[in-house]
This record gives structure tokens, C-alpha cells and sequence, in this order.
């Protein structure tokens, strides 16, 4: 069993001053403040999601 890739998001601006929208793509992630980092697994969604903010977000693969 292959054992799927994951990616270590970590928000490294804030979100205040954005756009509805960004603001809740960042909640959307599971985000909730600066220097949070949350593990989500490696799909074209998530992929979307950090294009759409990636001004703000440092991305690991783990």
C-alpha cells in the first residue's frame, strides 16, 4: 500500500485586510492564526486552495 503524500502548510502572514474570500480559504485550510501549521494530504483541491493564497503560506512536502 502506497502511502499518500502529505503537505505541512504553515501561515506565515496575516490575514487581515483580505478579501472574504481568502479569508475563508485560509479558515478552509484549518488555519486559525499566524505561524499555525496544519498537515493536509496532497490533492488538486488543497493544491488549489494554497495557489489561491500563497502569498501568506510557506508549503513543506512531507
Amino acid at each position: 500500500m502506497a502511502s499518500e503524500k502529505t503537505l505541512r502548510i504553515t501561515q506565515v502572514r496575516s490575514a487581515i485586510g483580505l478579501r472574504k474570500d481568502q479569508k475563508a480559504t485560509v479558515r478552509a485550510l484549518g488555519l486559525k492564526r499566524m505561524h499555525d501549521t496544519v498537515e493536509q494530504a496532497d490533492t488538486p483541491t488543497i493544491r488549489g486552495m494554497i495557489f489561491k493564497i500563497k502569498h501568506l503560506l510557506k508549503v513543506d512536502e512531507v
